[in-house]
């Protein structure tokens, strides 16, 4: 009993971090004594559920399921796209039929070199045309500024205007991609999915249900699992000048295996989640000689606005054919899985001499969050 109470501390103290502390909790007299709970108020603070065909079935029905909506918002950003002009920007200006304008004392240098800079002041300078002020314009309402101003000494001048090097206007894209950086706003839209692929794709540390993109003052939360996996349009947007895109590790998405098993210890869930059965199989398994096999439980915090102070699943895998089930149990982030090696009548006595310490880990917790608000 006592080798028990100790894993089972120990697997409350790894997972107290980690818990969000938003249920509800009693009065700091609840408990305060530490004395072990009766099995009335065992019942009434700890939900247990053993996992069956029907329980499966019903969690399935609480995931949210996505629905692949068009995105017509993101259609018509593309169509209604149109770059504008920055300091730093270097433009191209052709006019047709003369070359001493187009290409100024014969110069061979590419035109990303030879052609018109613009200053800081946002102008640039143009024979005939003098300075120009372009920060700001499109390339179409430059275009016809120079025509109208070369029309004074040219007839029917025919002008074409591009951008030869994109410099002035740029996103930043940190975190868990392979090559973190800057990327240039073009003439091209730039998307979120655009910008990961530019930037090298995701690492292998990456969360790719955590990314948050940073404009301004506002900050939004995208999920690429939804965009990559399910197809969820909804999940991508045009980036503009500034914004910060971040994608968060997943350090914070793992699952604690402790107990009667071969390696007790975490391990980072994987980019596609991670079942039961691949959480045992992680661990190396349950220890033949001393783990009971009626006794694996996944203990997961509860819902916000509830008054217990744990949900408890048990799975009962005496019986192989319930391995089954454990690989369509599917767990989630901070998910503690503890195999018993003491029978599971024992299971209650064990609970309710824990509860008095998980109020008091509960309530520091709850500071350390209130401190970060």
């Amino acid at each position: 009993m006592r080798r028990l109470l100790a894993i089972f501390a120990t697997t409350l103290l790894v997972s107290s971090c980690a818990w969000a502390p938003g249920a509800h909790l009693d009065s700091d007299e609840d408990y305060a004594s530490g004395e072990p709970l009766s099995q009335e108020e065992l019942n009434q603070r700890v939900d247990i559920h053993p996992i069956t065909p029907q329980l499966l079935s019903r969690l399935q029905q609480q995931q949210p399921r996505t629905e692949l909506l068009p995105n017509p918002q993101l259609e018509q950003q593309r169509q209604d796209y149109d770059y504008v002009v920055g300091r730093g920007d270097i433009l191209n200006i052709t006019v047709w039929d003369h070359p001493e304008l187009t290409i100024p004392a014969g110069s061979m240098r590419g035109p990303a070199e030879a052609g018109n800079w613009v200053h800081n002041d946002g102008t640039i300078f143009y024979p005939y045309v003098g300075k120009l002020h372009v920060a700001g314009k499109r390339v179409t309402q430059i275009r016809d500024m120079i025509t109208e101003r070369l029309s004074t000494y040219i007839e029917k001048p025919q002008v074409d205007v591009t951008v030869a090097a994109f410099r002035s206007q740029r996103v930043y894209v940190t975190g868990e991609v392979k090559k973190p950086g800057t990327l240039p706003i073009s003439n091209v839209p730039l998307t979120l999915i655009e910008a990961v692929s530019q930037s090298g794709g995701l690492t292998e540390m990456a969360d790719w249900t955590d990314v948050t993109l940073k404009r301004g003052d506002d900050e939004m939360q995208y999920s690429l699992r939804e965009l990559y996996q399910q197809g969820n349009t909804q999940e991508n947007v045009i980036l503009q000048a500034g914004d910060i895109v971040n994608i968060a590790r997943n350090d914070f998405r793992k699952v604690f295996v402790l107990g009667e098993v071969g390696k007790p210890q975490s391990y980072p869930m994987g980019r596609y989640g991670m079942s039961l059965a691949e959480a045992l199989s992680d661990a190396g398994g349950l220890y033949n000689t001393t783990a009971d096999a009626s006794g694996i439980f996944v203990i997961r915090q509860p819902e916000p606005d509830s008054d217990k102070l744990a949900q408890v699943f048990q799975l009962d895998a005496s019986n192989a054919t319930a391995l089954v089930m454990a690989e369509q149990f599917e767990m989630q982030p901070r998910d503690i899985v503890f195999v018993t090696a003491a029978p599971v009548a024992r299971w209650n006595r064990v609970m309710s001499q824990i509860l008095p310490s998980l109020t008091g880990i509960y309530s520091v917790t709850r500071a350390r969050s209130d401190l970060q608000e």
